[in-house]
């Protein structure tokens, strides 16, 4: 079977069989269309069934010159071990060429996050005479508040809005459903939106049950979202590289500082490991300096 198919079949398996998102769909795509475009540029014709280790391993010598992140490469290289497992679960292939292939080793990044005064200053710049302000300060708010992955945000839906029960739905990764605690702050923000802003629009058929909505009464876009976060942090002067994940970092840390079970975060944030939730456990040096010497019995002054 040729790439084209193979590429197309594998598509069908993931949203189907692995119920995976469109974003998460497209990467996974994108990384093996990187591979058959090196093939293409080296002038060989390889189908999926010819590839062997060394065209692999070459593979990532021509993404590594080409500039591209050890990260990204080990992206890149997880989406192509997905792709030739699924050959080999179909019986395409009778041996998997990716069953040595080692990703780059990367260092574990502490994710950028911004302080509750931060937060605050963020919030407080939006406009609110703006027709959209209060949209925008209500979105602000939901991401903080219950740490939300973008996408999780502009497919939030009105019916799980739960809030006697304090609660609200997501589905995550996966179509997986989660109930999320949501704060005083956010509801009082979302409330205020659907009387000021939300109920005066003309609602497409297709988005009745998106909670936020832009001014053609549809959803909004994951662009959007960056760009209204990218605009209110540089009103506000602020240097950090903020985006909608910042606050979903933000709201993982504070309550992890707060003292938080670690599982009780992992499962508001939807990680499947607990590995993914423990980079949040890091504290400052000042903090354990602090806790030492209020805690510890041989800390004490004689």
């Amino acid at each position: 079977m040729n790439w084209t198919t193979t590429i197309e079949n594998f598509k069908t398996y993931l949203t189907l069989e692995k119920s995976l998102s469109k974003n998460s769909i497209d990467a996974y795509i994108n990384d093996i269309t990187k591979l058959t475009t090196f093939f293409k540029e080296q002038g060989r014709t390889v189908a999926p069934v010819e590839v062997v280790l060394q065209d692999l391993k070459d593979f990532v010598t021509w993404i590594n010159d080409a500039g591209t992140s050890p990260r990204t490469q080990a992206r890149v290289i997880s989406g192509i071990k997905a792709y030739f497992k699924y050959l080999l679960l179909e019986e395409i292939i009778d041996r998997n060429p990716t069953a040595l292939l080692e990703a780059p080793k990367i260092g574990r990044k502490l994710p950028h996050t911004l302080t509750v005064d931060e937060i605050d200053v963020l919030v407080k710049a939006v406009d609110t005479n703006k027709a959209e302000g209060q949209r925008n300060r209500a979105i602000l708010e939901t991401l903080y508040s219950c740490g939300l992955r973008v996408s999780e945000l502009i497919d939030l839906r009105v019916s799980n809005l739960h809030f006697r029960m304090g609660f609200i739905k997501i589905h995550g990764k996966g179509n997986k459903e989660r109930l999320i605690p949501i704060g005083k702050r956010a509801k009082k923000e979302i409330k205020l939106y659907l009387k000021s802003y939300r109920g005066k629009l003309n609602i497409d058929k297709d988005s009745e049950d998106i909670l936020f909505l832009n001014r053609r009464g549809r959803k909004l876009s994951r662009v959007m979202i960056f760009t209204i976060i990218k605009n209110l942090s540089k009103k506000v002067g602020l240097t950090k590289n903020v985006s909608p994940h910042t606050f979903r970092h933000s709201f993982a840390s504070h309550l992890v500082e707060g003292g938080a079970d670690l599982r009780a975060v992992q499962e508001m944030l939807g990680h499947e490991s607990i590995l993914t939730t423990e980079i949040y456990t890091h504290l400052d040096r000042d903090y354990l300096k602090e806790t030492i010497k209020n805690c510890h019995p041989r800390s004490k002054d004689q």
